[in-house]
């Protein structure tokens, strides 16, 4: 009876149409002859047939096209509850249920974001008017547009620090930084000159509007973009950008952006009257700044940042450390942002000593006024950074508490929510928002149960907007950016994270370190392009190196595992099991060679040069000595034994091969074959058997075999050489 080979099979399916085509996988039927008797080893052939796969780009099109182009009444109401959320869940809204938690969490998340929004309108580069106008918006869109029911949207530091640094440099073109007498000569050029010379027109236009209007103006300009970007990545559903932005590298980027932000701020503690750097290094250069003007140091901002520091860091500790009896946290933040702007009012802390005040805040709004289109193409690149982090932050904590509390959130429209978060508050002298960790994780914890509470926290900044904001007059901006930098605490502890990250994956450790330092010593938008470039590059190189072991079987199982990680464990004589733990392709296709070379100890192309030149040392030998002992010892050493007959390659791991990688397989069967060693491939998935045969890999010969499993591959090698020795010894 002749033994049925697999190769021969798949290599007749593979000449049929792959949709038809059936794979035979492991399965054999070998005669082993003992002593006069036949024994038969029967493996039942499985026959796997592929799905059919329809490639007709056309019919995929128009299928398309019908669904998303049909116009039923169904469909309708379909897209605008879809759409729109609050339509879905504010007619079930349980009023006795939801109400208190959503009041309650409302309120409180208002009073930390007045005094936040006041704060961070600083870092942004803005009156803090501007920053309230930011918080009122931001909370009434995504009540609208969100489909978390916990998130609060609104300034969040990180983004606040990317948008003042753009302000900033357009603020130094435009000419607003030049000397006073410098400007006020250009002004009245500006006004009594009518110049032909673009550029000085278009810097005496600008200056028609004065240095706080430019600065929103640029902002309101760059957040409409940034807007516009992300509402584009939720149509064309491309929130894939954000699997690039893992875990660790954006913990690192807002720990770095954290160290310029709090550096940013620091002029303020001394009450430094210096230039805000920006670029490449700003970081360094504002140190350089604050060390060559402290001498100018003013005593009272010192002493009332110093006395701020003592009240605000132990109780922020302690709502942290009482967190699960305290009802609500202690508003801690606005009780120093009172009781400071009063010691100011009465105090005359401005006249006496030239502490900076935040100025006159007006109440009310301003009438809408849309983008600067001119500025553009200024700002649109620096918007695509600002767009992927401001997305990618709101979407991985909608998620997360989605998950915690156990409802689902659509990511694209969680794309659509925040970028109209953005486009339509940039038409009311706003500027770039996104979901903040700190304010969602005290709403949480305050009884929220839907975006009600986001609307409680919108009347409670329109009170302030109306009424109270004119009393802030008098509010020292250290006391403002004391607020910030204590609320830097968190991104700051991750430092005391990583010997334990650094425990669970070096890697990441790496990652988290590299983003960190780019971001802070560098600048945050290159600090997170380098974060992105090296994970991505820790990838590759993983792949590239990858884990290589030997395999040996677990008694009594058919299991097979790393002979490096595991004791106990058999290994069959002849059979070397190796397993390759990452794709085959073109980049890791000769480390794959050279560790199975290594691992089995037999390089073919050394041994086959071997035999090529021991033979040629024969012919040599035959010509002087036809016949002797010194012929019989060259051939002893041509057919020296290699101590395994067969390679089984584990395939689990391999998720895809290249070409690169198909044509490495095919050297490496062809190799070994040629010096009587035979290789098996095991484990293959349906990926790379398909690929297998689209590359005609089969084609070679019937050694060729592909196995479902490990113990078969093996089962199959001894039992063809326990056939093959016994046909060798009867002969």
């Amino acid at each position: 009876m002749e033994q049925v080979a697999d190769s021969d099979f798949i290599k007749e399916a593979s000449q049929r149409d792959s949709a038809a085509a059936f794979f035979s996988i492991s399965q054999h039927l070998t005669e082993m002859p003992e002593g006069d008797d036949v024994k038969r080893s029967f493996h039942h052939r499985m026959f796997l047939e592929p799905q059919e796969k329809k490639r007709s780009m056309k019919a995929l099109v128009v299928k398309q096209a019908k669904k998303t182009c049909s116009c039923t009444p169904a469909r309708i109401k379909d897209y605008v509850f879809s759409f729109f959320p609050v339509l879905q869940w504010l007619p079930k809204y349980k009023l006795r249920e939801y109400l208190l938690g959503d009041v309650m969490s409302g309120v409180i998340v208002g009073v930390l974001l007045v005094p936040q929004s006041i704060a961070y309108s600083l870092l942004a580069g803005q009156e803090p008017i501007y920053g309230l106008y930011t918080s009122f918006f931001a909370s009434i869109i995504y009540f609208i547009f969100g489909t978390s029911r916990h998130i609060s949207v609104g300034i969040f530091g990180v983004i606040c620090l990317m948008v003042g640094q753009v302000v900033d440099r357009e603020i130094q073109r435009a000419g607003y930084d030049l000397e006073p007498a410098a400007l006020s000569v250009l002004t009245d050029t500006a006004a009594s000159v009518n110049t032909t010379i673009s550029a000085v027109n278009q810097t005496s236009q600008k200056l028609l509007c004065d240095k706080s209007c430019y600065a929103i103006t640029v902002a309101a300009t760059m957040t409409f973009i940034a807007g516009v970007y992300q509402v584009a990545m939720g149509f064309f559903q491309v929130g894939f950008v954000s699997v690039y932005l893992s875990d660790s590298l954006l913990s690192g980027f807002v720990t770095g952006a954290s160290f310029t932000i709090l550096t940013s701020q620091a002029r303020y503690l001394l009450g430094l009257d210096i230039p805000r750097s920006s670029g490449i290094g700003s970081l360094i250069a504002t140190w350089i700044n604050i060390f060559r003007n402290i001498h100018k140091t003013n005593i009272c901002d010192l002493i009332t940042s110093f006395l701020c520091f003592l009240v605000l860091i132990p109780t922020k500790e302690l709502n942290e450390h009482f967190k699960s009896r305290l009802k609500a946290p202690i508003p801690v933040e606005l009780v120093v942002i009172v009781a400071a702007t009063l010691a100011s009012h009465f105090g005359e802390l401005r006249e006496t000593y030239g502490s900076s005040v935040a100025g006159h805040i007006p109440t009310g709004f301003l009438p809408p006024h849309p983008p600067d289109w001119s500025l553009i193409p200024n700002v649109a690149l620096d918007a695509i950074p600002i767009a992927i982090i401001g997305f990618a932050i709101t979407v991985s904590l909608s998620e997360m508490f989605a998950k915690k509390h156990g409802y689902t959130v659509r990511a694209n429209q969680e794309m659509y929510a925040i970028g109209f978060c953005n486009i339509i508050p940039s038409f009311f002298h706003c500027f770039t928002t996104s979901a903040a960790l700190a304010k969602t994780l005290v709403k949480e914890s305050t009884g929220c149960r839907t975006q009600m509470s986001g609307m409680v926290t919108s009347l409670v900044i329109l009170l302030v907007l109306l009424v109270i904001a004119p009393l802030f007059y008098s509010l020292q901006k250290c006391v403002l950016a004391v607020i910030t930098i204590v609320n830097l605490r968190g991104a700051l502890r991750k430092f005391k994270d990583l010997p334990k990250m650094w425990h669970l994956s070096r890697v990441d450790t790496v990652i988290w370190l590299v983003t960190m330092a780019a971001s802070a010593l560098i600048s945050t938008e290159i600090g997170l392009l380098v974060g992105v470039c090296f994970s991505m590059l820790c990838v590759i190189f993983r792949t590239q190196r990858p884990e290589a072991p030997l395999l040996g079987w677990v008694a009594e199982s058919e299991t097979y595992e790393s002979l490096s990680a595991y004791k106990n464990l058999q290994t069959k004589p002849g059979i070397m099991v190796f397993r390759f733990e990452a794709p085959l392709y073109y980049i890791n296709k000769e480390c794959f060679k050279s560790t199975l070379y290594k691992q089995t100890g037999v390089n073919p192309v050394w041994v086959k040069a071997a035999k090529k030149k021991a033979a040629k040392r024969m012919l040599r030998e035959k010509e002087v000595d036809s016949g002797g002992n010194q012929t019989s010892i060259s051939m002893d050493f041509v057919s020296e034994p290699l101590g395994f007959h067969t390679i089984v390659i584990d395939c689990c791991a391999v998720q895809f091969l290249d070409t690169a990688g198909i044509r490495t397989l095919k050297e490496v069967c062809k190799d070994y074959g040629e010096i009587d060693v035979q290789v098996l491939l095991a484990q293959c998935n349906p990926s790379v058997r398909s690929s297998l045969i689209r590359g005609e890999f089969f084609k070679e010969g019937e050694d060729h075999l592909l196995f479902h499993s490990v113990h078969q591959a093996v089962d199959f090698a001894l039992g063809a050489q326990g056939h093959s020795g016994t046909s060798a010894s009867k002969n």
